[in-house]
Protein backbone atom coordinates (compact mmCIF):
# COMPACT_ATOMS: atom_id res chain seq x y z
CA UNK A 1 0.00 0.00 0.00
CA UNK A 2 2.84 2.32 0.84
CA UNK A 3 4.49 1.84 -2.49
CA UNK A 4 1.23 2.73 -4.28
CA UNK A 5 0.95 5.84 -2.13
CA UNK A 6 4.53 6.88 -2.94
CA UNK A 7 3.92 6.32 -6.66
CA UNK A 8 0.71 8.31 -6.46
CA UNK A 9 2.50 11.17 -4.61
CA UNK A 10 5.26 11.14 -7.24
CA UNK A 11 2.65 11.36 -10.01
CA UNK A 12 0.97 14.26 -8.24
CA UNK A 13 4.32 15.99 -7.74
CA UNK A 14 5.25 15.57 -11.40
CA UNK A 15 1.77 16.71 -12.45
CA UNK A 16 2.14 19.84 -10.32
CA UNK A 17 5.62 20.47 -11.70
CA UNK A 18 4.43 19.94 -15.28
CA UNK A 19 1.45 22.22 -14.69
CA UNK A 20 3.75 24.92 -13.29
CA UNK A 21 6.13 24.42 -16.22
CA UNK A 22 3.28 24.79 -18.74
CA UNK A 23 1.93 27.86 -16.94
CA UNK A 24 5.38 29.48 -17.11
CA UNK A 25 5.63 28.62 -20.80
CA UNK A 26 2.14 30.03 -21.45
CA UNK A 27 3.06 33.18 -19.55
CA UNK A 28 6.31 33.49 -21.53
CA UNK A 29 4.49 32.99 -24.84
CA UNK A 30 1.83 35.53 -23.82
CA UNK A 31 4.53 38.15 -23.06
CA UNK A 32 6.27 37.38 -26.34
CA UNK A 33 3.00 37.76 -28.21
CA UNK A 34 2.30 41.12 -26.52
CA UNK A 35 5.79 42.38 -27.38
CA UNK A 36 5.34 41.20 -30.97
CA UNK A 37 1.94 42.97 -31.23
CA UNK A 38 3.41 46.17 -29.78
CA UNK A 39 6.30 45.99 -32.24
CA UNK A 40 3.88 45.48 -35.13
CA UNK A 41 1.81 48.49 -33.99
CA UNK A 42 4.96 50.65 -33.79
CA UNK A 43 6.00 49.47 -37.25
CA UNK A 44 2.55 50.32 -38.64
CA UNK A 45 2.67 53.80 -37.06
CA UNK A 46 6.18 54.44 -38.38
CA UNK A 47 5.20 53.33 -41.89
CA UNK A 48 2.16 55.60 -41.75
CA UNK A 49 4.31 58.56 -40.58
CA UNK A 50 6.82 57.91 -43.36
CA UNK A 51 4.02 57.75 -45.92
CA UNK A 52 2.62 61.09 -44.72
CA UNK A 53 6.10 62.67 -44.75
CA UNK A 54 6.73 61.32 -48.22
CA UNK A 55 3.53 62.92 -49.47
CA UNK A 56 4.13 66.16 -47.54
CA UNK A 57 7.83 66.62 -48.36
CA UNK A 58 8.18 64.55 -51.54
CA UNK A 59 8.37 67.64 -53.73
CA UNK A 60 11.03 69.35 -51.58
CA UNK A 61 13.80 68.75 -54.14
CA UNK A 62 11.68 70.15 -56.95
CA UNK A 63 10.76 73.19 -54.84
CA UNK A 64 14.44 73.73 -53.94
CA UNK A 65 15.36 73.61 -57.65
CA UNK A 66 12.63 76.10 -58.56
CA UNK A 67 13.80 78.63 -55.95
CA UNK A 68 16.94 79.61 -57.88
CA UNK A 69 15.16 80.63 -61.12
CA UNK A 70 12.55 82.41 -59.00
CA UNK A 71 15.31 84.38 -57.24
CA UNK A 72 16.91 85.23 -60.59
CA UNK A 73 13.58 86.50 -61.93
CA UNK A 74 13.10 88.63 -58.81
CA UNK A 75 16.61 90.09 -59.10
CA UNK A 76 16.04 90.87 -62.79
CA UNK A 77 12.74 92.63 -62.04
CA UNK A 78 14.30 94.56 -59.13
CA UNK A 79 17.09 95.92 -61.39
CA UNK A 80 15.04 97.19 -64.33
CA UNK A 81 15.70 100.65 -65.77
CA UNK A 82 13.40 103.48 -64.70
CA UNK A 83 9.89 103.32 -66.13
CA UNK A 84 10.30 106.61 -68.03
CA UNK A 85 13.18 105.10 -70.02
CA UNK A 86 11.08 102.17 -71.30
CA UNK A 87 8.79 101.73 -74.27
CA UNK A 88 5.21 100.46 -73.99
CA UNK A 89 6.27 97.12 -75.48
CA UNK A 90 8.98 96.78 -72.82
CA UNK A 91 6.48 97.69 -70.07
CA UNK A 92 4.07 95.02 -71.33
CA UNK A 93 6.88 92.45 -71.34
CA UNK A 94 7.85 93.40 -67.77
CA UNK A 95 4.20 93.16 -66.63
CA UNK A 96 4.10 89.64 -68.08
CA UNK A 97 7.26 88.69 -66.17
CA UNK A 98 5.76 90.09 -62.95
CA UNK A 99 2.64 87.98 -63.51
CA UNK A 100 4.81 84.88 -63.98
CA UNK A 101 6.70 85.69 -60.78
CA UNK A 102 3.46 86.13 -58.77
CA UNK A 103 2.12 82.84 -60.14
CA UNK A 104 5.37 81.05 -59.28
CA UNK A 105 5.25 82.37 -55.71
CA UNK A 106 1.58 81.41 -55.46
CA UNK A 107 2.28 77.84 -56.62
CA UNK A 108 5.15 77.47 -54.14
CA UNK A 109 2.96 78.76 -51.30
CA UNK A 110 0.16 76.39 -52.33
CA UNK A 111 2.60 73.51 -51.75
CA UNK A 112 3.71 74.77 -48.34
CA UNK A 113 6.81 76.72 -49.40
CA UNK A 114 7.10 79.99 -47.50
CA UNK A 115 9.73 82.71 -47.57
CA UNK A 116 11.58 83.26 -44.30
CA UNK A 117 11.19 86.85 -43.13
CA UNK A 118 14.67 87.80 -41.94
CA UNK A 119 15.09 91.58 -42.17
CA UNK A 120 15.19 93.36 -38.79
CA UNK A 121 14.67 90.08 -36.94
CA UNK A 122 17.11 88.55 -34.47
CA UNK A 123 19.62 86.24 -36.16
CA UNK A 124 18.47 82.61 -35.83
CA UNK A 125 21.00 79.96 -36.83
CA UNK A 126 18.13 77.56 -37.55
CA UNK A 127 16.88 79.74 -40.43
CA UNK A 128 19.71 82.16 -41.25
CA UNK A 129 23.22 81.77 -42.57
CA UNK A 130 25.45 84.71 -41.67
CA UNK A 131 27.57 85.70 -44.64
CA UNK A 132 28.95 88.91 -43.21
CA UNK A 133 28.87 91.19 -40.17
CA UNK A 134 28.03 94.84 -40.68
CA UNK A 135 29.26 97.41 -38.18
CA UNK A 136 26.43 99.79 -37.37
CA UNK A 137 25.09 101.99 -34.60
CA UNK A 138 21.59 102.17 -36.10
CA UNK A 139 20.67 98.53 -35.42
CA UNK A 140 20.88 96.26 -32.42
CA UNK A 141 23.73 93.78 -32.44
CA UNK A 142 22.74 90.31 -33.64
CA UNK A 143 19.86 91.51 -35.82
CA UNK A 144 19.63 90.92 -39.57
CA UNK A 145 20.31 94.16 -41.48
CA UNK A 146 20.89 92.80 -44.98
CA UNK A 147 19.33 89.91 -46.89
CA UNK A 148 21.65 88.55 -49.55
CA UNK A 149 19.56 85.56 -50.63
CA UNK A 150 16.05 84.65 -49.52
CA UNK A 151 15.50 81.52 -47.46
CA UNK A 152 12.49 79.22 -47.54
CA UNK A 153 10.73 76.58 -45.46
CA UNK A 154 8.43 73.83 -46.67
CA UNK A 155 5.74 73.17 -44.07
CA UNK A 156 7.96 73.05 -40.98
CA UNK A 157 11.25 72.05 -42.60
CA UNK A 158 14.03 74.31 -43.82
CA UNK A 159 14.51 74.17 -47.60
CA UNK A 160 17.21 76.82 -47.80
CA UNK A 161 18.53 79.21 -45.13
CA UNK A 162 18.38 82.95 -45.67
CA UNK A 163 21.86 84.33 -46.37
CA UNK A 164 22.18 87.47 -44.29
CA UNK A 165 24.35 90.29 -43.03
CA UNK A 166 24.17 90.67 -39.25
CA UNK A 167 24.57 93.90 -37.27
CA UNK A 168 27.62 94.24 -35.07
CA UNK A 169 28.77 97.02 -32.75
CA UNK A 170 31.40 99.23 -34.36
CA UNK A 171 34.98 98.67 -33.17
CA UNK A 172 36.71 101.69 -31.72
CA UNK A 173 39.58 102.96 -33.85
CA UNK A 174 42.83 103.22 -31.91
CA UNK A 175 44.93 106.12 -33.09
CA UNK A 176 48.51 106.23 -32.06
Amino acid sequence: KKSKKIKLNKKIDTSVEEKQKYEEEISSLREEKLRFLAEMENLRKRANREKIDSIKYGSANLARDILSPSDNLTRALDNLPKEKDRTQLTNNFIDGLKMIQRELVSILEKHGVKKIEAMHNKFDHNYHQAILEIETKEHKEGFVVQEIQSGYTMHDRLLRPTMVGVAKKPTKDKKG
